[in-house]
């Protein structure tokens, strides 16, 4: 050995030695094949030869380096062996890691310095592969100022002296392939800062799989075994994403949904929900389930809205394949699957990727742009390539690896504004001077970018709550290039109207009328989502004025009104049976109140709903376009509204009309723009609903009388709150 080896044996025995492999395994030493083993379990070390069993070299422990083992072979050249292990009469065999050589090669390093790996995911993280003939598990992060990183697990007592890494060139990545381990093996990455101080075990940045909460480990698991049946789904999806098709959205915690009262009142699994919610979402008529967050998180009342392992499905409800197969069985449904995915903010827990190792890496050093007041998390630091990329690689991951059809992304306006929640002197400009978050901005266009190109047939979302301007516009057009944008202010103002008692909401009048004044400028959708049935707000039927049968008149009216007006739906899990309080993460959904004929009716309401505008274009195919809606009436005095919708050229359009008053209005006259039959396709005062059965008999037909600007119109019966959806038997002239 050099003439220095015994520092450097003494240095390793301490754990505070950061070149493992210039050290440990088999090394050239004069022209022969010298082995250095560290194991502070043995008593005895012997190498045997791989093919012969044979013993090739009894090593021996070094004075001053406890569990430091060396021995000089005669051979000339490297050759495999594995360990023979004895600590008193116990004795055991084992592969050497450090016999093995890197796994990443030139092209990935580079990639990964450049911040440009858009597999990121297939290279750091742990990963089942076969090394050199050998069977194993490579492990790879990412700890640029780390002075020294190791591998801890059950496998070497969590002793992170045992498995230090191999740092690769500049990129700051450190490697390790462990032969012998497999999938289900827990594990943490242990890290010294700079100056040599221990951090907190890490959980794995790109980890696939992590332990039950509150344990916080990473877990192996192979991404490769599992077997997709969704191949036809795959090449169609795009059809059923598209801004003029039908999108109905059922937004879902799976940890609520359903529980199991029986067995301790757990949540269904994966497979469970596999089964029972893909078949009630089907029957419900709705096109795709929503999933609040399935990346691993350390607390059950974030909802999954501060994750940790951005990479592992959560295992509260089963493995990563188990999670596959929900996938599946919503594809083989003909269901999308939209997960939210959170790159907006990241929790504290000393587990996570703060102060990863032992700077901030993955966040800004100044807490003005790297910490979030209101919920308490750090913000990454988007500025950053490496960051950029790992998000960005999370993103692809999620499609190629698990199929899902889009990501509705969460939190994007506390992206874009740095003085988001900040008052003055608490948020650091822009290089303009400006409070635009000009590096978020950046990262957001590029993720469209390289989504769009990288996987068809997929989907953004974004959850964006101001008027930022063309959020669902292509980037190459000067957009942030997202598919769809959540109408946060069609939601806030439309339920604020519907809250007024009746005999108030005509001096609320312009809250319906104000969202179609910019329904058109992108592709929205309408969401009654998780956040307006939590946090004091009460449910959706709690918003509704009234007693008793006249909430659940509101309610439906409210529902007819949503569904004829322009823009995709997404409904929250619970609200399509007008459960009546407070949705509670623990706690779950009140299917016990479908007994009540009131409930049961808003459910099957919101399944017809659901039918209809899938089976009608005028209802969906323009959603995005001013040319698909023209008002008809908009009369204040009455609280009445009523409007045309339209689909492609040759479709038949639709008349919507609501009456959000308890009175009944007879022979009220509207205007349409095409005589004949009107069929009256649906009305939210139907006896099946809950209603009183008041209606048009199932049809009117147009009168040459001039009315709402039209020649012709239609003499109806406006049921007391209600809304009524007419469809016109033949197409427009």
């Amino acid at each position: 050995m050099s003439a220095d080896s015994g520092a450097s044996l003494e240095a390793l025995s301490s754990g505070n030695f950061n070149d493992p492999f210039s050290v440990l395994g088999p090394h050239d030493i004069d022209g022969k094949i010298c082995l250095t083993v560290f194991h502070p379990d043995a008593d005895k070390v012997e190498a045997l030869d791989t093919k012969t069993g044979k013993r090739v070299a009894l090593l021996a422990p070094q004075p001053g380096a406890p569990g430091v083992f060396q021995a000089t072979t005669r051979r000339k050249q490297r050759f495999a062996y594995r360990l023979r292990l004895t600590r008193g009469a116990e004795s055991w065999e084992s592969e050497d890691a450090y016999r093995f050589g890197p796994v990443l090669g030139e092209l990935d390093e580079y990639l990964i310095g450049e911040g440009s790996h858009l597999r990121l995911w297939e290279k750091l993280g742990a990963h089942v592969v076969e090394h050199e003939g050998t069977r194993g598990v490579h492990f790879a992060v990412w700890a640029p100022n780390a002075k020294r990183v190791s591998l801890v697990g059950d496998f070497n007592a969590w002793d992170g002296r045992r498995n230090a890494m191999r740092k690769c060139g500049s990129t700051g990545v450190w490697e390790i392939f462990m032969p012998g381990l497999e999938a289900g093996t827990v594990y943490k990455f242990e890290l010294q800062d700079s100056q040599g101080n221990l951090l907190p075990e890490k959980a794995d940045p790109f980890g696939f799989g992590a332990e039950h909460p509150p344990k916080t480990a990473s877990v192996v698991r192979d991404l490769h075994q599992y077997q997709w049946q969704d191949e036809s789904w795959l090449k169609t999806r795009g059809d059923s994403q598209r801004i003029d098709r039908p999108i109905s959205i059922y937004e879902v915690h799976l940890g609520s949904w359903r529980r199991v009262p029986e067995d301790g009142n757990r949540p269904l699994s994966y497979l469970e929900h596999a089964r029972e919610l893909v078949a009630y979402a089907k029957e419900m008529g709705f096109t795709h389930i929503e999933l609040l967050p399935v990346s691993e998180h350390p607390f059950d009342g974030s909802w999954g809205y501060q994750p940790v392992g951005l990479f592992a499905p959560t295992i509260r409800y089963g493995t990563l394949d188990e999670f596959r197969a929900f996938v599946d069985a919503c594809h083989g449904a003909g269901l999308g699957v939209i997960i939210d995915w959170v790159p907006g903010h990241f929790p504290e827990d000393e587990h996570g990727l703060g102060r990863f190792d032992g700077t901030p890496l993955y966040e800004h050093a100044d807490p003005r742009e790297g910490w979030h007041p209101d919920w308490r998390t750090y913000i990454y630091n988007y500025g950053r390539t490496e960051v950029q990329n790992f998000l960005i690689a999370n993103a692809l991951y999620w499609m190629r690896e698990h199929h899902v059809d889009g990501l509705r992304v969460d939190a994007v306006a506390s992206m874009l504004y740095r003085d988001y929640s900040r008052a003055d002197g608490e948020w650091v400009p822009n290089v303009h001077g400006g409070r635009e978050n000009l590096e978020a901005i950046e990262f957001l266009k590029r993720a469209n970018t390289l989504i769009y190109a990288d996987m068809e047939g997929v989907t953004t979302v974004a959850e964006e709550s101001t008027a930022f301007p063309g959020v669902s516009t292509p980037v190459d057009s000067g957009g942030l290039g997202f598919g769809f944008k959540w109408n946060m202010g069609w939601m806030n103002d439309t339920l604020s109207y519907m809250r007024e008692d009746p005999v108030h909401r005509k001096y609320h009048h312009n809250k319906i009328e104000f969202g179609l004044h910019y329904a058109f400028s992108e592709n929205f959708v309408l969401p009654l989502s998780h956040d307006e049935v939590v946090h004091g707000k009460g449910s959706i039927l709690d918003r509704m004025p009234g007693d008793g049968r006249e909430k659940f008149a509101n309610l439906r009216a409210y529902y007819g009104f949503m569904w004829g007006h322009p823009g995709k739906k997404l409904l929250f899990m619970g609200s399509e049976f007008a459960q009546g309080w407070e949705w509670n993460h623990n706690e779950s959904l009140g299917w016990h109140l479908l007994e009540n004929g009131l409930h049961k009716g808003v459910q099957t309401l919101v399944r017809d709903l659901n039918r209809l505008y899938a089976d009608t274009p005028a209802l969906h195919e323009l959603d995005s376009k001013s040319e698909g809606f023209q008002w008809m009436e908009s009369n204040a005095d009455e609280s009445v509204f009523a409007w045309i919708r339209r689909g492609a050229p040759g479709t038949r359009p639709v008349l919507v009309v609501c009456n959000f008053t308890p009175v009944e209005r007879s022979l009220r006259r509207i205007g349409v723009p095409a005589k004949g039959r009107w069929i009256e396709r649906l009305n939210t005062d139907a006896k099946c609903y809950g209603g009183n059965g008041l209606g048009n008999l199932g049809s009117v037909s147009a009168d040459e009388i001039a009315s709402s600007g039209q020649a012709f119109s239609l003499c109806l019966t406006l049921p007391p709150l209600s809304t009524l959806i007419f469809e016109c038997e033949a197409p427009e002239a």
